[in-house]
């Protein structure tokens, strides 16, 4: 109970209040902006946190990061246009609900399936704190290294069909942190002479050149949207969102598969919603009304995917170990502030860990209020055009940047990510390895150089229990990957020969 007192002491500040109200409003009317997404907005308020208390700066990260999968079902039910890109499972049912007549009952599904699966997940986290508390001081330097290794690994093996690229943009990442001074010896790598370099490359401008002015740049090639909005209205609106009981067994197993998937770094939303959505079709009695406006792939989705975010922050403040680069951008949050997520500040601080997901609790709640009033406002923010929503992106980003060191070197580095990054998004690769790449480098990086002074042999790396498990999984999920591979490429094999036999025939 004084753990928990103390908790709402932290948070029972104006400043903390104004952050959440400002974050999760701030992340529904992200949401659902189709082709901004949360990425861009945690990039371009990144300096502007930097000036705030850890616990303010996060709890505003957080909004955003917790609220734009609610704002991102609006366009993904209401035109088929998933506003980030976690919704795009939405569409499968919510927009044959509309096409039906059935906006107000997909949204207000929607809206409770995401406010369950939030719930639901802070509150198994809060539970489990205590046993994480215990577990987390058993981390060692090694075991932190094998866990960022498998992190890694379970982001490109994560991108199936574009494992090769996902590897090459991780590696390409980890090289980026090298450069500049290297922090025991002092000596320069990379740096070719030039005395910008020294410094490195700072994280914070390669995320917003690669995330908020490449999205600007892509919305400046985009034709603008035009939608047909549907009438969605108020009336029976939490009566609807009551309904969810009918499905409380499918939110359920849907919340529980989100904080499974959240908790593993490189998992996330996208396999949690894949389990959650089968699951429900294997189990309904109406299988094949999936994909044709059935709610309960509706709410199997949205509850997974909401689930998610309370559930990854659990590697990220245990082990310092972000899973995507939305928790990537929030570990820059805790390194300016001199406050070293970790195995010290799960042991040490557990009301300021309990703080934060008392925040989370405090927003889902802000967030459905507000949708229940503001819902048929948001449809009309869709049609912002989206020249306007870049140059305004382009705008915030180039100052943020600026602000960061006052240099124009870092305006001109951002500038290059974002060119690199447009380049990425219209070949379809992904981007969150070259962040990903740079957070998790620097950690395996130093975590090797305390390790290895107390290793004499490559089995001595892995002595220990906790080192020994990470290790196998990381053989195991490489494995795994291998006899996927190899299994689909007989299976084509098979396929091309029975083909030619039936040519011959």
């Amino acid at each position: 109970m004084d753990l928990l007192l103390s908790s709402i002491d932290i948070i029972a500040r104006w400043d903390v209040i104004a952050a959440i109200v400002v974050g999760s409003i701030g992340g529904v009317l992200v949401g659902s902006l189709p082709g901004v997404g949360a990425a861009v907005a945690i990039a371009i308020m990144l300096p502007a946190t930097f000036m705030l208390e850890p616990i303010v700066g996060l709890t505003a990260l957080l909004g955003v990061y917790g609220s734009s999968m609610f704002g991102g079902a609006i366009p993904a039910i209401l035109v088929n246009t998933p506003g980030t890109p976690v919704n795009a499972l939405t569409t499968y049912d919510g927009f044959p609900m509309t096409q039906r007549g059935e906006a107000r009952r997909a949204l207000a599904l929607a809206y409770s399936a995401s406010f369950f699966g939030g719930i639901f997940s802070i509150i198994c986290l809060m539970l489990f704190a205590p046993i994480l508390a215990k577990v987390a001081p058993m981390f060692g330097a090694r075991e932190i290294f094998l866990a960022a290794l498998l992190g890694i690994v379970l982001v490109v093996l994560n991108h199936r069909g574009q494992v090769l690229a996902a590897a090459m943009l991780a590696c390409f990442g980890i090289f980026l942190q090298t450069i500049g001074l290297e922090g025991t010896g002092y000596t320069q790598r990379y740096t070719f002479g030039q005395g910008w370099l020294q410094n490195g490359i700072d994280l914070i401008v390669v995320v917003l050149g690669i995330f908020a002015i490449s999205q600007a740049l892509v919305l400046f090639l985009d034709k603008d949207k035009n939608f047909p909005m549907p009438t969605v209205g108020k009336k029976g609106f939490f009566k609807v969102m009551g309904e969810l009981w009918v499905f409380r067994r499918l939110a359920l197993v849907g919340s529980s598969f989100g904080v499974f998937c959240g908790m593993i770094p490189g998992v996330g939303e996208f396999m949690s919603q894949f389990m959650s959505y089968s699951y429900a079709q294997r189990t309904s009695k109406t299988p094949e009304l999936f994909g044709k406006g059935n709610p309960e792939g509706l709410v199997a989705s949205e509850a997974a995917n909401n689930s998610v975010p309370p559930a990854a922050m659990v590697p990220l403040l245990a082990l310092g170990i972000p899973g995507e680069e939305l928790t990537a951008m929030m570990l820059a949050v805790f390194y300016v502030h001199n406050v070293i997520p970790g195995p010290q500040l799960f042991a040490n601080e557990m009301d300021f860990i309990l703080a934060l997901y008392l925040c989370l609790i405090i927003l889902n709640v802000l967030v459905v209020l507000f949708l229940f009033f503001a819902t048929d406002t948001l449809m009309k923010v869709m049609l912002i055009p989206n020249r306007f929503l870049g140059m305004m992106i382009l705008t915030f980003s180039l100052i943020g940047v600026y602000s960061l060191r006052n240099s124009l070197s870092d305006v001109f580095v951002a500038s290059g990510f974002g060119v690199f990054g447009m380049i990425l998004k219209r070949l379809d690769y992904p981007t969150s390895p070259v962040i990903l790449g740079i957070v998790l480098g620097g950690l395996m990086e130093d975590k090797l150089r305390t390790a290895m002074a107390r290793v004499q042999t490559p089995l001595d790396f892995i002595d220990r229990p906790i080192a020994f498990i990470l290790f196998c999984m990381i053989v195991f999920a490489l494995l795994l990957h291998g006899w996927t591979m190899w299994k689909a490429r007989r299976g084509d094999t098979i396929d091309e020969l029975h083909s030619d036999s039936r040519s011959e025939g």
